[in-house]
């Protein structure tokens, strides 16, 4: 029988790269795809195609030549950036989209796609709590797509039974890539900044609540939800998922535990509006209900991790 491809579109991103060393790491046959080649010399030596998700003959050409079966599609305009760049995020973040939708109902090898959602498709009248089919009026350029897309997925597993998975992801916080434009980015950002001489400037204010994840987490969802059977997958476009909701001041307090001499600022930018408009967190029920997701990594064990990451000399201090 032949084995699976998977097929990761956006692979040199900050969820593209620890999926696809996760996924290689596991045995998996496994095809990289992005306008940048990856970072990461354990990637270097994987199949890698320069691809730009909007040229749909291309996408088209590229899944059938490598035969490929399931496609993560990850690459994405994210909501900082797009508020800067609106029309160039829509159409990368549309257009890419409905390419990959199209190829999937025409050619029938492709089993599965993975598409990202996120927390931006909730507006400021949601409340604190989303719930999981919440009222949904974004007032970004990223979250509107992101609903968009929501709602692309459904009508394709609808009508052209294209099996479609998608999670509503949080901000995501991990060791080994950079943040890519998001407004979450400050919890990524700031272990940069852990030594420096002058304070982290964070643009976000320092009693802004958002849900955030430990990237072993987000990588985990992934591997779940794509794993399980197409019955278990009851709600027809994005599943909430939870693992901890805090505040800059909350997250560089635990900091603080590790790194006594950390300083930081808060020089509340544009962004700033857009944090204000998202849920402090999301209720994932269903998602633990329908296929088990369940979150492992905790505030603590993140900020050890990122510490440990960022400064490998340093010892953390122990729980008390």
């Amino acid at each position: 029988m032949p084995r699976d491809v998977h097929f990761i579109i956006g692979a040199s991103g900050q969820l593209g790269t620890e999926f696809a060393l996760e996924l290689h790491r596991s045995g998996e046959r496994v095809v990289l795809a992005d306008i940048k080649h990856p970072a990461l010399d354990a990637l270097r030596d994987l199949p890698f195609i320069c691809l730009d998700v909007r040229d749909r003959d291309v996408v088209a050409a590229e899944l059938k030549r490598q035969g490929a079966t399931h496609v993560h599609h990850l690459a994405a305009a994210l909501s900082a950036r797009g508020e800067q760049e609106p029309q160039w995020a829509w159409d990368l973040n549309m257009r890419g989209l409905l390419n990959i939708l199209e190829v999937a109902a025409e050619h029938r090898t492709i089993a599965q796609v993975f598409w990202p959602s996120s927390i931006a498709v909730f507006g400021p009248d949601n409340g604190p709590v989303a719930e999981q089919n919440g009222h949904r009026l974004p007032e970004t350029v990223y979250g509107i797509s992101k609903q968009a897309g929501e709602q692309w997925c459904a009508w394709f597993r609808k009508h052209h039974g294209v099996d479609t998975r998608s999670v509503r992801y949080p901000g995501l916080i991990g060791e080994l890539c950079p943040p890519g434009g998001g407004t979450t980015d400050y919890a990524v950002e700031v272990f940069d900044h852990l030594h420096g001489t002058e304070p982290y400037p964070c643009f976000l204010r320092e009693d802004t609540v958002l849900p955030m994840m430990h990237m072993q987490d987000a990588i985990g969802a992934m591997l779940q939800i794509t794993s399980v059977e197409a019955d278990r997958i009851r709600n027809e476009e994005a599943y909430n998922i939870q693992a901890m909701s805090f505040d800059p001041a909350t997250l560089f307090a635990e900091i603080r535990r590790h790194v006594p001499g950390f300083r930081a600022e808060f020089q509340p930018d544009f962004r700033q509006a857009i944090a204000d408009g998202w849920p402090d967190r999301l209720d994932d029920t269903a998602a633990r209900q329908d296929w088990g997701w369940s979150p492992t990594v905790a505030l603590p064990e993140l900020v050890a991790r990122m510490v440990s990451a960022k400064s490998p000399a340093l010892e953390a201090e122990p729980d008390l």
